[in-house]
């Protein structure tokens, strides 16, 4: 999310230092008064490419979807190199069209062979639409400037900030309008010739795919193909044609220059040349992963009874709460609620407020099995969630929910914020119901996924994915993974296969402060 810390001034501070900050601040929101969205106009409606016989990915999937009449097949994607694989083979095979909906889209190794591939994919002829949210798009701006040049690339910014460059334009704009910038699209789909699909909690960048350096993500995501594919397609028609979804030609006019591409086209050729010695170079050298998994030989799982769900893009513009245009949520606690005998829950961003608490202890009081995954806060780099989370967990355990804490991946990942959004240790969103539904996807149990953010997963019901999901659960709950935290005489603890603490675990006295503050402040709308 996008907010900001204010350093408080001293009360005797001198006349001259007042008078400086005063000016400095009427600069500010004079210069956040200048940056305006530029208007919208009307644009033609576009859908996504119909499917036929002629590509690939069509002769790849059409046998195998036909047959399995009315059902739709899922892979569950754990591992970083077979996620990032599915998607650059996906991309190499299209002929037709290739989607991309993304929250974050970093510029380093795998955010740099994606960009690489999709452009060889639009060279080919293959049309490309790119739909990013701005939080992570407004700082490569001339990126994707470069990238819309190709007669082949459409690319649209999802709620975009007026104001394109720089930290000042950006503080005066959230001061002005952060009811509106506080809400982001956090949907992450890649569509391949409306084929296969992909849709889960993973970004494009390293730690999303296992590939940094310092800390790397447990993440989640559906490979998927037959008719779910269509509805995947649908939703992001519905975002890319929305009035938030800005073509980036009207927000960058000054960055369009063809000469750019060829520029990019260089430096994105050269870096590829570079990775080329990296595992991830080595994983994509067997392009027949796809194959496999439509001829059986890699197990993908079908199944007549699922439900891709999104949210309404125009939630980022409601007024009020309305549970119609928050689908996600409401589709997900209906389903919660209707539990009999378990619930397993990961979410790293983990605040469940009055009413999912509710149906969290409901559950658990009437004799479910309710079980949750979330991040500890060594493992958290957003303190204030960790905060927002621990004001609910006294509660939760003395009405018998289960919880656990996921330590941190790296040693010495110490970099923590209140607002940061990078670098914690689990990125998986997930939970499964009686041991037989699933739900995969972007949305955190969470106040933020609840009525800010735009959101979007799959429910199937599939007792052998679930199998699957459940031993992902069961192998990071394992006490070398994870702490379980319990409450003994009205006390916290927290126990691992090292032994039991009654303080919060690895964690610095700033930390806990962090934390600390957001509690007390009772700010969990915002989290």
């Amino acid at each position: 999310m996008y907010a900001h810390t204010d350093s408080g001034i001293p009360a005797a501070m001198t006349r001259t230092r007042s008078l400086a900050c005063m000016l400095l601040l009427t600069v500010t929101v004079a210069l956040g008064a200048c940056a305006q969205l530029p208007p919208r106009a009307e644009l033609p409606m576009e859908s996504a490419l119909s499917t036929s016989s002629t590509t690939v990915l069509d002769r790849t999937f059409a046998g195998t979807e036909a047959s399995h009449p009315g059902e739709a097949g899922f892979r569950l994607l754990v591992e970083g190199t077979e996620a990032f694989v599915a998607r650059m083979q996906s991309a190499r095979m299209a002929e037709r069209s290739i989607d991309v909906q993304t929250y974050i889209w970093h510029a380093d190794l795998t955010g740099k062979y994606l960009a690489w591939q999709l452009l060889d994919s639009a060279d080919r002829g293959v049309k490309v639409r790119l739909l990013i949210d701005d939080m992570d798009a407004r700082a490569r701006s001339e990126h994707f400037a470069a990238l819309s040049t190709h007669p082949n690339i459409e690319v649209r910014v999802f709620n975009p900030f007026a104001s394109r460059d720089g930290t000042l334009g950006l503080v005066s704009e959230g001061a002005r309008n952060f009811k509106r910038i506080n809400r982001r699209m956090h949907n992450k789909s890649w569509i391949a010739d409306n084929r296969f699909a992909i849709v889960g909690g993973r970004n494009l960048g390293d730690e999303y795919f296992g590939a940094s350096d310092e800390v790397n993500f447990v993440d989640l995501d559906f490979g998927m193909v037959g008719p779910v594919v269509r509805d995947v397609s649908a939703s992001f028609d519905r975002y890319w044609n929305s009035p938030s979804a800005y073509p980036l030609e009207l927000l960058h006019a000054d960055g369009i220059d063809p000469k750019a591409l060829g520029k990019l086209r260089h430096y994105l050729a050269k870096e590829s040349l570079e990775m080329k010695d990296s595992r991830y170079a080595s994983a994509l050298r067997d392009d027949a992963a796809l194959e496999r998994l439509a001829s059986g030989a890699v197990p993908m799982e079908w199944s007549g009874h699922y439900k891709f769900i999104a949210d309404d893009p125009l939630k980022v513009t409601m007024e009020k709460r309305d549970s119609r245009r928050a689908a996600v949520s409401t589709v997900l606690l209906d389903a919660m609620g209707g539990a009999q005998s378990a619930l397993d829950i990961i979410s790293p961003y983990f605040v469940p407020g009055g009413k999912g608490s509710k149906v969290l202890i409901g559950a658990a009081q009437s004799g479910k099995q309710v079980k949750i995954l979330t991040n500890s806060l060594a493992a958290n780099d957003v303190a204030a969630v960790h905060g927002g989370y621990s004001r609910h967990r006294p509660k939760l355990l003395k009405n018998g929910v289960q919880l656990w804490e996921l330590k941190p991946l790296a040693v010495g990942a110490t970099d923590k914020s209140v607002f940061g959004s990078s670098g914690a240790s689990l990125h998986t969103k997930a939970l499964s119901i009686d041991q037989k539904t699933l739900f995969v996807g972007s949305y955190n149990l969470d106040p933020r996924s609840t009525w800010l953010n735009c959101e979007q997963g799959v429910l199937v019901e599939s007792p052998v994915l679930t199998a699957q999901f459940l031993s992902i659960f069961e192998a990071q709950t394992a006490g070398s993974h994870a702490w379980k935290v319990s409450l003994q005489g009205g006390d916290l603890r927290w126990a691992d296969d090292q032994g039991v603490t009654s303080k919060e675990p690895q964690t610095t006295f700033a930390q806990r402060m962090q934390a600390w503050f957001a509690r007390v402040l009772h700010i969990d709308a915002q989290l």
